[in-house]
């Protein structure tokens, strides 16, 4: 090349967001000194552009959720969706843990700030894990509620809808204490009992319920002496579909076999393996409209 002259640019036609053609083209263009050196880094980035672009385009989403429970398989829930790279979306309430004083006590704090950091997000589930029991007659909302944990534990109370909503924001608040980042506006009745009286309070207040599908309640809460794990995951495999929400537990004491350390990471890798992919509910189309104009 003569002196003072301007290196030549190799052009390829390319078409639009043809990523191997630019790819390709700028290592021909990189001098022949450094070309193997670029061309891993573009072989490291490609396959992190490839992924990325895979997980965003998923057409099989489902959205994993856990209800808080006695908090004791908390630990390998993280370590798992971490390991699998898989976010989830958690509903709490202080429950009774087996460690600790409360699935919202402070001792459990580092752990919800350590799965925000993570990228999950977090719904309420009524800090008292309320039950909704019945309707009351009347012009004014009010419900026949149980609290399942907390102080008042097994016994019935007549709530307005501003007790109710007081419930559902204080468990929002906790989690937000606790995360640094807002609760989405959403929340589950425990045990998905509802009405569509309960269900207009919540709304009113600013949270909107969120269920489970048919095919996503997990089974984790059920007695292994009538349906083992294997059972278990087997069902899932064959069930879930596209746009179903999942639902499990940190825990929960009504299962001897634990469900979790045999169930949950071979459901992820078997879900991964049939095309599917994991979103939060903020990703959920049912809910982003919601969250986008409740969002506080």
């Amino acid at each position: 090349m003569p002196m003072g002259s301007a290196p030549s640019y190799i052009r390829l036609p390319c078409q639009n967001r043809d990523m191997v053609c630019t790819l390709k083209a700028a290592v021909l263009n990189t001098k022949p000194a450094l070309r193997w050196r670029f061309t891993i880094i573009l072989i490291a980035s490609y396959a992190h552009w490839t992924g990325a672009t895979a997980q965003n385009t998923c057409e099989k989403p489902v959205y994993l959720t856990f209800d808080t429970g006695h908090m004791g398989m908390a630990p390998l829930v993280a370590e798992v969706l971490n390991r699998q790279k898989v976010k989830a979306t958690f509903f709490a309430a202080n429950e009774r843990t087996k460690t600790g004083d409360g699935s919202l006590g402070n001792y459990w704090a580092p752990w919800w700030k350590a799965r925000a950091a993570e990228g999950h997000e977090f719904a309420a589930y009524t800090y008292d894990r309320a039950v909704w029991r019945g309707d009351l007659k009347g012009v004014e909302p009010k419900f026949r509620m149980q609290p399942t944990a907390g102080a008042l534990e097994g016994r019935e109370f007549t709530w307005d809808a501003k007790k109710y909503c007081e419930q559902v924001a204080y468990s929002a608040e906790r989690l937000q204490d606790f995360t640094g980042k807002k609760a989405l506006p959403l929340f589950r009745s425990p045990g998905g009992k509802t009405s569509p009286r309960l269900l207009a309070v919540a709304r009113e207040c600013g949270y909107e319920h969120v269920g489970w599908s048919p095919a996503g309640s997990l089974g984790d809460d059920l007695p292994s002496e009538k349906v083992s794990n294997e059972a278990l995951l087997k069902k899932a495999l064959q069930g879930i579909k596209s746009g179903d929400i999942l639902q499990a537990h940190l825990g929960t004491w009504t299962r001897k076999d634990p469900w979790a350390p045999a169930v949950l990471e071979p459901l992820i890798v078997g879900l991964k393996e049939k095309g599917f992919c994991f979103a939060t509910l903020r990703q959920h189309p049912a809910y982003k409209t919601w969250i986008v104009a409740n969002g506080k």
